[in-house]
C-alpha cells in the first residue's frame, strides 16, 4: 500500500471516528435534557433553552424549533465564518434536533424526583454530550454561531457572549415561570458548561514538569533510565545568579510525579521545580507506543545525532 493510500485510509478513519463521536454526543446531550431537565420543568442553556420555553408554553417539538431557529444562524455561519464551519454546524444542528425529538419519550419518566439532583445530573449528562460534540470538532449551532461571529468581528470572547445570552434565557425563565426555575436552571447550565469544557479539553491526568538545575544533564539521564520518559533541554540564564543555567521539560503520568520529585531532590536538593496540569498529550509514550532504548542504543543515537549536526556545520 502506497503512502498516499495510507494517508487516505487514515483520513477516512478519522472522519468516521469524528462523526460517530458527534452522533454519540448528540444523543447523550438529548438524553440529559429529556430525562432530567424536562420532567422537572427546567431549562437548558443556549438556543435549546429558548426552544424549551416554547415547548412548555405551546407544546411545540424542541427539535423542529431548533431547526427553524437555526436557519438564519446557519446562513451567518456560512457567510461570516466559512464553508467548513457551516457544514459542520448544519450536520450538528440536524443531528441534535433529530436526537432530542427521537428521545422525547424519556421526558415521561421522572427518574429523579428532586429538582436539584435533576438540575445537577441533567447538566452533567448534557454537558458530557456537548463536550463530545466539541471534541469531534463540530457544534450544534445556536448561540455558538453568534459567539464565533462576534468574536471574529468584535474581538469579544466567545465565553462572554455565550454567558450573556444564557443569562438572557435564565432571566426570561424567571419572568415567565418563577425564580426557583431560573436558579435551578443556572445550576444546570453551570454543570453543563463544566462538563463540556472537561470533555472538550480531555480528561488526561498527565503533568508537565519544568526542572531548573545546575545538574540538569544528570537529572535528565536519570529520568530516561529510571522512568523511561523523554526529556527536552533548554538553556537559559538565572536572574538571581546572573549566570547560565539549564532547564529540562518532561511530561509524566500523575503517579510518576512524586518519583520525579524524589529523583530530582536526590541529585540536586536546590533544584527549582514546577508541576502543571496538561489537558491533552499526544506523542510517543502517551498516544503512541513507547520505544524502550538500552543505554548502548541511546549512546548510538546520540552519536548519530552529533554526527549529523557536525556535518551541517
Amino acid at each position: 500500500m502506497s503512502r498516499q493510500d495510507t494517508s487516505k485510509k487514515k483520513a477516512l478513519k478519522n472522519l468516521c471516528r469524528r462523526y460517530l463521536l458527534g452522533i454519540l454526543g448528540c444523543y447523550i446531550g438529548a438524553i440529559g435534557i429529556n430525562l432530567f431537565i424536562l420532567p422537572v420543568h427546567l431549562l437548558s442553556g443556549g438556543l435549546s433553552g429558548l426552544a424549551i420555553i416554547f415547548y412548555y408554553l405551546m407544546g411545540w417539538p424542541i427539535g423542529v424549533q431548533l431547526i427553524v431557529m437555526n436557519l438564519p444562524l446557519l446562513y451567518m455561519a456560512y457567510r461570516y465564518v466559512g464553508k467548513t464551519y457551516a457544514l459542520d454546524t448544519i450536520a450538528g444542528t440536524f443531528l441534535f434536533s433529530f436526537a432530542i425529538d427521537s428521545t422525547s419519550f424519556l421526558a415521561q419518566y421522572h427518574l429523579v424526583q428532586d429538582t436539584m439532583l435533576s438540575a445537577i445530573f441533567g447538566g452533567i449528562v448534557a454537558g458530557a454530550g456537548f463536550g463530545m460534540i466539541f471534541r469531534a470538532g463540530t457544534n450544534t449551532g445556536g448561540m455558538d454561531v453568534i459567539g464565533v461571529v462576534v468574536k471574529k468581528y468584535y474581538s469579544i470572547d466567545v465565553g462572554t457572549v455565550l454567558f450573556l445570552l444564557n443569562m438572557s434565557v435564565i432571566l426570561a425563565s424567571a419572568f415567565l415561570f418563577d425564580v426557583d426555575v431560573a436558579l435551578f436552571t443556572l445550576v444546570a447550565v453551570y454543570a453543563s458548561a463544566e462538563l463540556t469544557n472537561r470533555f472538550a479539553a480531555g480528561f488526561n491526568r498527565e503533568k508537565a514538569i519544568l526542572i531548573i538545575s545546575q545538574h540538569s544533564d544528570v537529572i535528565g539521564e536519570a529520568i530516561l533510565a529510571e522512568l523511561n520518559r523523554g526529556v527536552t533541554y533548554f538553556h537559559g540564564r538565572s536572574g538571581f545568579l546572573k549566570a547560565g543555567c539549564d532547564a529540562l521539560y518532561v511530561v509524566v503520568n500523575l503517579t510518576q510525579v512524586s518519583k520525579v520529585e524524589t529523583l530530582v531532590h536526590r541529585i540536586d536538593e536546590n533544584a527549582f521545580l514546577t508541576v502543571t496540569s496538561v489537558s491533552e498529550v499526544q506523542g510517543r509514550g502517551f498516544t503512541k507506543e513507547k520505544i524502550r532504548y538500552s543505554s548502548t542504543e541511546r549512546e548510538q543515537l546520540i552519536a548519530a545525532q552529533n554526527e549529523r549536526e557536525s556535518s551541517k556545520r
